[in-house]
């Protein structure tokens, strides 16, 4: 039955374990093992995990099973594995189906840490990578070779907004066999339709939307239970990057919120937008949700909405960007995203710094551009609050 539960019942009720007390709200099971009625019991387990069995925490947990179960259900996938931040979730999906002499083909355009992962951690371990231009698909098929084992992209790029066609690639890649692998956190599981896209592995920052509300570092990976079990697990319970069950029931409850508040933001994200539009301060407004941006026809036919997210290019550079900045009356300064309050970045000095000058030109980094998450204040307020910033420059 909750296989037809819309979203947002899904979001609330979705994979709910209870205990022999019958609790309304999901219970955190804090523990690390778990005892056995016998040594017999022992052995048989270690041999094979049971349903809904557990043998010590950083294989899996009965809370941490709860928000597996439930972000599964949402994503429409067989099953996932939680991690204890977005980034061990890249690092674990890439490397736990990757070797030496495998090929990779990915997006240029990617967060710093991926680009590190990529570029740095893959390449040393002898994986050979192809970086391309991910909205070309010319350049993806130039690519893609018989011995590719993966594609990786953002479905919507961090921090210039990018869109990528993920059902055109993914058709490319599965002619040679390769998986598709798709850090959806701009999308967000709200908008999501990735696996219907062709997507064969989703990867989540848990940290942005489904907490969405600055508390927690969270992960997760999904897929088809014969790659999370058979390829995620052996590694991810080897090497140790597994969520903690109480930020597992962070997450639960951050779950039963997610679908209204990423409504609300996208919707402020996108009045901001269009308010800001032919600013005079401004070089550029970028939202995927303006009929204007490149990808505008593909983000409504791939998410219907254009996201929480809106980057903008301020005249003068990175003087102008700071004076902006520091005029914020509202809008935090930080490095996270998908929270409930408003967030400013300037990506060419903080999340994307280590990036090479030349590299930053080439994505589309330039020193005044800034990257708003938008929150959940009023959208009014929000509109101020810009302006005047705008106004100080």
């Amino acid at each position: 039955m909750s296989e037809n539960w819309n979203k947002r019942t899904k979001l609330v009720h979705g994979g709910t374990r209870r205990s022999q007390y019958n609790e309304v709200s999901e219970a955190i099971f804090l523990t690390q093992g778990f005892v056995y009625d016998t040594a017999e019991q022992a052995e048989a387990r270690f041999l094979k995990v049971g349903e809904d069995e557990f043998i010590y925490a950083r294989y899996g947990n009965p809370t941490v099973a709860m928000f597996e179960d439930r972000i599964a259900m949402l994503e429409g996938t067989e099953d996932a594995f939680a991690t204890a931040s977005g980034m061990a979730a890249v690092n674990a999906a890439l490397m736990s189906m990757l070797k030496a002499g495998d090929h990779v083909v990915a997006a240029r355009a990617l967060f710093g840490s991926c680009l590190y992962i990529l570029e740095d951690i893959l390449g040393r371990f002898g994986v050979e990578v192809t970086l391309v231009d991910g909205t070309d698909l010319g350049q993806w098929q130039a690519a893609l070779r018989s011995d590719t084992k993966a594609v990786f992209f953002e479905s919507v790029s961090n921090p210039t907004l990018e869109v990528i066609d993920i059902k055109a690639v993914a058709d490319l890649a599965h002619a040679v066999g390769a998986l598709v692998l798709v850090d959806n956190v701009f999308a967000t599981p709200v908008f999501s339709r990735a696996v219907d896209l062709g997507a064969d592995v989703v990867i989540y920052s848990a940290t942005k939307h489904i907490d969405g509300q600055g508390r927690a570092l969270g992960g997760v990976i999904l897929g088809t239970k014969e790659f999370i079990r058979g390829t995620v697990e052996p590694y991810l319970k080897h090497t140790g990057a597994a969520m903690s069950p109480f930020t597992a029931w962070i997450m639960l409850k951050g779950l039963e919120t997610m679908d209204l508040r990423v409504r609300a933001q996208a919707a402020s994200a996108l009045a901001i937008a269009e308010a800001l539009q032919g600013h005079a301060g401004l070089e550029r407004v970028v939202y995927p949700g303006l009929q204007a941006h490149e990808q505008h026809a593909l983000t409504v036919a791939q998410m219907g909405e254009g996201g929480t997210v809106l980057s903008f290019d301020i005249r003068g550079g990175q003087e102008a960007a700071f004076k902006f900045l520091n005029a914020l009356k509202i809008a935090v300064i930080s490095n996270n995203l998908g929270d409930a309050k408003s967030i400013a970045t300037h990506p060419a000095t903080t999340t994307h710094q280590r990036l090479p000058a030349e590299q930053k030109v080439e994505l589309g980094i330039t020193p005044g551009l800034i990257r708003f998450s938008v929150g959940l204040e009023d959208t009014d307020d929000l509109v101020a609050d810009l302006r005047q910033a705008l106004d100080q420059i």
